[in-house]
This record gives structure tokens, sequence and C-alpha cells, in this order.
């Protein structure tokens, strides 16, 4: 009879496990899932200001076409990115794109004194901040969920319940880490 006892809690112990490790599981991916929506959210926000921005620059400086063209090219495509990885890679050509667009409107003082591109200015850079504060959020989600897809014993429960690792939201390329410099000097 104590040995049933035994195996019995032993079961027990092993299935509260089980449960406990799947739950644990699903509330890390659902983080992950919130993560990724706070990047978009921002993403979205900041493709939003684009357009207005570029009109903006247009009226200033028409002869700059390569770079404004650029930026609604990049705009373009990383709203049309598939998978984490293209539109992280997308998303830091933009940037970058957006850094010259900016260098171009230093060269136009009446610009930079224009009330609607300062705020634009000032709109894109808080977007940008977000947009550093929601990829924090989500990578670190993504870390603790393959940590925990990964480590024994909970990499059992995942594998038997399909839990896969999720992929950081990163930038490729060194100089694209760069958020656009703003200057609010008129």
């Amino acid at each position: 009879m104590t040995i049933l006892t035994i195996i019995l809690g032993l079961i027990v112990a092993a299935l509260l496990y089980g449960v406990t490790a799947y739950n644990n599981l699903v509330r890390k991916k659902t983080s992950v899932e919130e993560g990724w929506s706070g990047i978009e959210t921002q993403l979205k926000r900041r493709a939003n200001l684009i357009p207005n921005l570029v009109e903006t620059v247009k009226g200033y400086a028409s002869h700059e076409k390569g770079t404004l063209e650029e930026v609604t090219q990049l705009r373009t495509q990383s709203m049309q990115a598939q998978g984490i990885t293209e539109r992280g890679q997308k998303e830091g050509q933009l940037t970058a794109a957006l850094g010259r667009l900016f260098a171009v409107a230093e060269n136009y003082p009446d610009l930079k004194a224009n009330e609607n591109f300062l705020s634009l200015q000032k709109d894109l850079s808080e977007t940008e901040d977000q947009i550093q504060m929601a990829r924090r959020y989500y990578n670190g989600a993504v870390r603790n969920l393959n940590i925990a897809v990964e480590s024994f014993p909970s990499n059992l429960i995942a594998s038997g319940f399909s839990f896969r690792k999720a992929e950081f939201f990163e930038i490729d390329d060194a100089a694209d880490r760069a958020v656009p410099e703003v200057s609010f000097n008129s």
C-alpha cells in the first residue's frame, strides 16, 4: 500500500508539473505575441508619419528626389515584409534612409523652421523611442520563451505540444542600428 501511494504521488506530481510547465509556456508565448503586436503598432505609426514628412520636405527640397523616393520605397517594402527577420532588415534600412532625409533637411533653414516639419520630427523621434521600447520588450519575451522551450524538463512539454523558439527582432547591419538624428534647432 505504501509503494502504491508513493507511485500515485509521483504521478500526481508529474502531472501537476506538466500542467504548470504547459501554462508557463502558453504565458510566455502570449507575451511574445503581445510584444510583436506592440512593435507592429509603433511601426505602423511611423509608416503613417512618413508620407507627411516626405510631402513636407518635398515642398522645400524638390531636387532631393532620390532621397525622398528611397524613403517612400523602403516604407512600402517594410510594410510588405514577411517574417520577423525580413521586417527587421527592412525597418533597419528605413531607419537609415530617414537619417539621410533629416541630414538633407539640415541644408534647408526654411524647412527646419517649418512648424509642420518640426512637429513631424518630434512625432517621429517619439515613435522611434517607442519602437525601441517595444523591441526590447518583445526580445525579452522571446528570450524567456526560448529558454523555456530549450531547458530541461520544460523542453519535453514544449516539444510535446509543438511550442517553438521565436525569432528575435534584430537589425543585421550595424550601420542601420543608429536611430535617425533629429534636431529641434531651427
